[in-house]
């Protein structure tokens, strides 16, 4: 039996004792866990330091160091998110359309937990403590195969997390990591049919990809954001300029980031100067199309290619488009599904974008940026899921859960 399939049976057996589990004995052991680690802050400060020394020796580029590197104020954040998971009412138990029917059965449906989860993510060690405290409190055991690039990172908090769980009276296997972060491992889970009841890849467009189209276990795709920000004629310069900065720079690496900017013809001879100054403060490069080079002399050609990237840094794709027909179809050919916004003053505009865009998330007037379970009221999320099927957009404790219909009778046969 290999590694794997050891962990795996033995988070299987986990998640029995969890799916028994009540509300209270999980809060108490999210805030074992949170009190971990305030009080070990030191120790994964030094974890990290391991892995951001080998990032930067690799060549990691800015955005994504920023997304590796811990601190003292995030490791914070991160223990207090987890105080947030534990104010957020329990899905599992909730007894959902009971009803009587004619013959006298009592029937209803129960949340349940799925009962281990997979999650394969990379270079972001904070979700390796999101992830876990949504399936604890979800009543879910967790497999997590966190990237190479915080491997030091991940261990550390998967430790003091294993330790936290035990000594508040539940099995240690309710948290696993995978040690192997080769392809293999990745493959191992995707095959784990019989123990793993969800995979949840979030990561580049490669990885999500290779595990949607490979897996034998069941998959919610996660996390591709090529997302679009249509600053429509009618609009508020002044916040549509924002909005962009906002939404491309605030944290480029994410997949909630813009990654292409569309402006239309009326005014974008207006528009496109002031959204470049602002952009400019953050050394942003701007690949646009023939006519956002004539508005804006220097600005790099776009490319098909730059049309369908998700950049993940500080570079934005510009297009000009005659109105609100061509920014839907654009939105539609290019994007993934993931976060899209219009900026305008148009309130048919505005209903029509939010009924013909087909994405998780479609905002009026606001940043990309804010898709997220927290910004949401989910809490953390273990990812956002760009499908159509089982959950769509973040995915926070509801969303960790099934339902099973119950029947109570008095000896009714059929």
């Amino acid at each position: 039996m290999t590694p794997i399939e050891t962990q795996g049976l033995a988070a299987k057996a986990a998640s029995r004792v969890l799916a028994r589990t009540g509300t209270a004995a999980k809060n108490a052991a999210l805030a074992v866990v949170a009190a971990a680690l305030r009080a070990n802050t030191a120790k994964i400060l030094a974890a990290n330091a391991l892995d951001m020394g080998a990032a930067r020796e690799s060549g990691m580029r800015e955005s994504l160091l920023d997304r590796l590197e811990l601190t003292e104020a995030r490791i914070a954040g991160i223990a207090a998110g987890v105080e947030e998971i534990i104010a957020l009412p329990d899905p599992t138990g909730r007894i959902e359309n009971f009803t009587t029917r004619p013959n006298g059965l009592q029937i209803g449906r129960k949340r349940v937990p799925l009962g281990v989860i997979a999650f394969i993510y990379e270079a972001r060690p904070n979700v390796t403590v999101d992830a876990a405290a949504l399936c604890l409190k979800s009543g879910n055991a967790v497999i997590l195969r966190g990237g190479k690039e915080a491997v030091n990172s991940n261990a550390a908090f998967t430790e003091l997390m294993r330790e936290a769980v035990a000594a508040a009276g539940l099995p240690a296997d309710c948290v696993n990591l995978v040690a192997d972060t080769t392809r293999e491992s990745v493959n191992a889970l995707m095959n784990l049919t019989g123990v793993i009841d969800l995979l949840i890849p979030r990561g580049g467009a490669g990885l999500i990809a290779h595990v949607c189209a490979n897996a034998k276990v069941p998959v919610v795709q996660t996390g591709v954001g090529n997302c679009h920000v249509y600053v429509e004629k009618s609009a508020d310069l002044q916040m549509g300029a924002e909005i962009i900065f906002n939404a491309k720079t605030s944290r480029p690496s994410v997949c909630n980031a813009a990654e292409t900017l569309l402006v239309d013809r009326a005014i974008a001879a207006e528009f496109l100067p002031l959204a470049k100054k602002l952009l400019d403060t953050k050394n942003t490069e701007l690949r646009g199309c023939a006519e956002t080079q004539k508005i804006l002399p220097g600005v790099v050609a776009a490319t098909e290619e730059d049309w369908e990237t998700e950049y993940g840094d500080y570079i934005l794709a510009v297009k000009v488009v005659g109105g609100l027909d061509e920014a839907i179809e654009h939105i539609s050919k290019y994007g993934t599904g993931h976060s899209e916004a219009i900026v305008t003053n148009d309130y048919a505009a505005s209903q029509r974008f939010l009924e013909e865009i087909d994405a998780a998330a479609v905002y009026v007037n606001a940043s990309t940026r804010f898709t997220d379970g927290g910004e949401f009221g989910l809490g953390a999320e273990i990812g956002i899921s760009t499908q159509k099927t089982h959950a769509r957009g973040p995915m926070g404790l509801e969303q960790l859960t099934t339902g099973k219909f119950i029947i109570y009778g008095s000896g009714q046969v059929r």
